[in-house]
């Protein structure tokens, strides 16, 4: 594992910058008119989605654990699990990483912008956004999400696995809680893979791109970061402390 402060960044750069080129990628894919994959529909992007958390974690796994996700980061070192002074590595990596992904995701699908008219639609390839919009129920909806996502992820690396298992058992995760749990927001459950994407199609020359919804974008961010930190606190004290301890 590495534990200087730079590499940690770079690192986890690469690991989400591979998340989202292939987790907005499927999304870019079957939304946009003219690609070959339009209207696949929703089992295709949890699907590519579940994937590309596997990939990515795969990719980084042996440098740092291959968080991807700042509720993850967050959420480990609230229980002790990371070191809080290498944490705003860990956060810039993953922002960064994730703004270049979506950007590397606009430029591949650079004909189809100007042929999809709805802007609702390409602002979907780069952030989430809700399908009935309830500021509650849309925080809600991220905070257990991702209090799934992290209490899942402690509970597979906490069992005896063949080794490179957890990272395909994680993607298993991500794609049963797209499927479950993904219907009222789309499941952004990583303030990194919204935000840095929501910044990409701000600043990116797309055509009749319309708004970036930013009255939207702060949920999530805070839902997950309250929901990795439960998910984390619950699995320690529940489970470790007490049915364990």
């Amino acid at each position: 594992m590495l534990t200087d402060g730079f590499q940690i960044m770079l690192a986890e750069v690469f690991g989400t910058a591979v998340l989202i080129i292939l987790g907005d990628g499927v999304v870019a894919g079957v939304l946009l008119t003219r690609s070959k994959a339009q209207n696949a529909g929703w089992i295709v992007i949890t699907t590519g989605w579940a994937l590309a958390v596997a990939i990515a974690v795969y990719s980084i796994v042996n440098l740092t654990g291959a968080h991807i996700n700042p509720a993850v980061t967050i959420g480990l070192a609230s229980i002790g699990l990371t070191d809080w002074g290498v944490v705003p590595w860990y956060l810039v990596g993953q922002f960064v990483g994730a703004f270049i992904g979506a950007v590397i995701v606009f430029l591949h699908y650079m004909p189809h912008w100007a042929e999809t008219e709805d802007p609702g639609l390409k602002l979907a390839v780069f952030s989430t956004g809700p399908a009935i919009r309830n500021t509650v129920s849309n925080l809600v909806s991220e905070i257990i999400g991702t209090f799934m996502l992290v209490f899942g992820v402690l509970a597979i690396v906490q069992n005896e696995l063949a080794p490179g298992l957890a990272a395909l058992l994680i993607g298993f995760l991500v794609f049963a809680i797209g499927l479950s749990l993904g219907g009222p927001t789309g499941y952004a459950i990583n303030p990194a893979r919204d935000l840095g994407p929501r910044i990409a199609h701000a600043v990116l020359p797309i055509p009749g791109k319309g708004s970036s919804d930013w009255s939207y974008s702060w949920i999530p961010v805070v839902g997950p970061i309250v929901g990795g930190i439960l998910g984390a606190v619950v699995y320690q004290t529940v489970f470790t402390n007490y049915l364990l301890g």
